[in-house]
């Protein structure tokens, strides 16, 4: 089992990424590292935050993981370094933009989520605590039933059927 240097890796994953966009088939032909190899290095690259797309040479079909990738790398850019960055990633400013924007977006809608999930929540708390209260008032009309049904069977032992006078 052969091992290899970072910086071997790190060329290897790059030749996947855009502009360049090779293909994993040929990369692992030109490296003769194996496809499975590759699709390990990429998803370890993946991991550490670096955007590393899948196969597709077009931006736009990247996974959402990638795409996040690089508007976390980007956020703290300028113009004129956002346009070089995309240079060299073979991306768009406006791609970046816009990913940028859906990402907000989906914070967005994760809010009002929560803030629609703690009022339901409220409510749920609401309604078992109305029905806890009316089931603590039925228990307590069940156990008086039952006590002056054993009363009345009591007495009726004791004293008798009442006669009809």
């Amino acid at each position: 089992m052969s091992r290899y240097s970072i910086e071997f890796k790190e060329s290897v994953v790059k030749k996947m990424m855009p502009p360049n966009a090779t293909s994993v088939r040929a990369v692992c032909e030109e490296t003769g590292v194996s496809a499975v190899t590759l699709y390990k290095w990429r998803t370890e690259f993946r991991n550490k935050g670096f955007a590393v797309p899948g196969d597709q040479s077009r931006p736009d079909s990247w996974a959402a993981q990638d795409k996040l990738a690089v508007v976390t790398e980007t956020a703290a850019l300028n113009a004129l370094e956002l346009s070089k960055y995309c240079r060299e990633k073979g991306l768009y400013p406006e791609q970046v933009v816009s990913w940028r924007d859906a990402a907000l977006k989906g914070y967005a809608l994760d809010e009002q989520m929560q803030q629609q999930q703690t009022s339901t929540r409220k409510e749920d708390r609401r309604k078992i605590k109305t029905l806890e209260a009316e089931l603590r008032r039925k228990d307590k009309a069940l156990a008086e039933t039952a006590a002056l049904l054993v009363l009345s069977k009591k007495s009726r032992a004791i004293w008798g059927d009442p006669e009809d006078d």
